[in-house]
């Protein structure tokens, strides 16, 4: 093998070292080495003594790193080896520590078990806008790569599907995570910081008319969604219930005529009885029927279980809220088709729809304003519709007014429920007489 010779590296020197036979190297002082392989592949080294060994450290191969670069690597190495550090064993740690770090699917998980589920009842929620938006996009990345600019580029494609409220709520879900990430020291800082909501927050004040009421609930049995959603829905225009609360009913809460919702359940953590009108219980009735059937449960045996149940059989859990907003928008938008099927397309060449519906879009949290919104129309006092949509007591009230206006609820409720036969029938409400007046 040649001699090393030292001297003063230069661009032109290093482009017109050619292979010799066998590899060698040149060197410029102070360990700054260039080694040149049979092959006449160029590797710049740093060689130097480091608790009496001799070490080499590979800063890279010529010409894609360039001498300036190879030299600033060289200079930086260097000075670790003054101040006592070996820059192979930092670089192999480094290079570990990069190989041990999550990816973002599994922070997300780590996020869900360890902070979602012990601190959050909507937890699953969580778990499901990860899995639908964040996981298959950035999942395999490696969660300590992830810059502000990904963050953007994923909340813009929400936006970009017209979904802008989604938006919003996945922000919000990533930016807790990437916290939750640096307070357990997983990451040194989240790329969430310095953003802010994707989209313009608007409060929500849809409400139906009369009309739009009369045809939602005459069209749903038209409409392509399953038996419990379409009870779903009646029910929580019939009681004015979250729809998150009204999916996850079950036989346990329901005692002598009353909805007893459990804090665990309760959006609010608030324990909450809610009085059942004639015209819900008769709606659960049906559902608990359907419910049976589904599961094959004699008709003479008790039914015990959530009364709208998953469609997955072997699965003992309530359907999945976003379950009812998904059968609205599809029937809203639900596809035409021939006597063979084939989809029909309209003139602008576009797939041809049905509204089945019948109405505007609505949400099915609006049909739990709607009811609130037609009980105060006939005169309800605001504190017993808060009552009946278990709205935490503000201010002062709340530590001396424990009154929890049951037999007002009930009053309410059952005003409302003849309004709303009268609605749907189509016939007159003028024997609706509200029981109490605001004053």
């Amino acid at each position: 093998m040649a001699r090393s010779a030292n001297t003063l590296f230069t661009d032109t020197m290093i482009r017109k070292l050619k292979p010799e036979g066998e590899k060698y190297t040149r060197s410029e002082g102070n360990g700054f080495t260039i080694r040149v392989l049979n092959s006449g592949a160029k590797r710049w080294l740093y060689v130097y003594q480091f608790d009496g060994k001799r070490r080499e450290m590979v800063l890279g191969s010529y010409p894609e790193v360039t001498l300036e670069a190879a030299r600033n690597n060289f200079e930086n190495a260097r000075i670790k080896v003054k101040n006592g550090i070996d820059p192979i064993v930092e670089k192999e740690a480094e290079a570990a520590a990069r190989q041990m770090a999550p990816t973002l699917k599994e922070l997300c998980d780590e996020y869900v078990e360890r902070h979602a589920k012990r601190f959050k009842k909507t937890w699953e929620e969580d778990r499901r806008i990860l899995n639908l938006d964040v996981i298959p996009l950035l999942g395999d990345r490696k969660a300590s790569a992830i810059v502000k600019r990904d963050i953007i580029h994923l909340l813009e494609g929400i936006i970009d599907r017209g979904a802008p409220g989604m938006a919003n709520n996945c922000f919000q879900v990533i930016r807790k995570m990437f916290n939750f990430a640096v307070e357990r020291d997983i990451l040194p800082y989240s790329p969430c910081n310095g953003l802010k909501l994707p989209a313009p927050k608007h409060s929500r004040d849809r409400v139906l008319s009369e009309q739009e009421i009369r045809v939602f609930w005459q069209n749903l049995d038209r409409c392509a969604m399953s038996n419990a959603a379409k009870a779903s829905l009646k029910l929580i225009l019939i009681t004015a219930q979250r729809p998150g609360e009204v999916v996850g009913l079950h036989t346990s809460e329901i005692v002598d005529g009353w909805w007893n919702l459990p804090v665990a359940r309760a959006k609010n953590a608030k324990a909450h009885r809610i009085p059942l009108t004639p015209l819900a219980i008769k709606i659960i009735e049906e559902a608990i029927t359907e419910a049976k059937n589904t599961r094959q449960i004699p008709p003479g045996q008790e039914y015990s279980g959530f009364i709208f149940p998953t469609p997955r059989l072997e699965n003992d859990k309530p359907m999945d809220g976003h379950a009812l907003s998904i059968a609205i928008a599809r029937n809203r938008e639900w596809p035409i088709t021939d006597a063979n099927g084939q989809p029909l397309f309209n003139a602008e060449g576009k797939p041809a729809t049905e509204n089945r519906i019948g109405t505007d879009k609505f949400t099915p949290h609006d049909l739990r304003r709607t009811a609130a919104t037609r009980m105060a129309e006939s005169g309800e006092m605001d504190e017993v519709i808060d009552a009946i949509l278990n709205h935490a007591k503000q201010g002062i009230i709340k530590v001396y007014n424990q009154y929890r206006y049951d037999k007002e609820k009930q009053a309410a409720l059952e005003s409302w429920a003849r309004k709303l036969q009268s609605i749907v029938s189509g016939g007159s409400d003028s024997n609706v007489i509200p029981l109490r007046r605001r004053k």
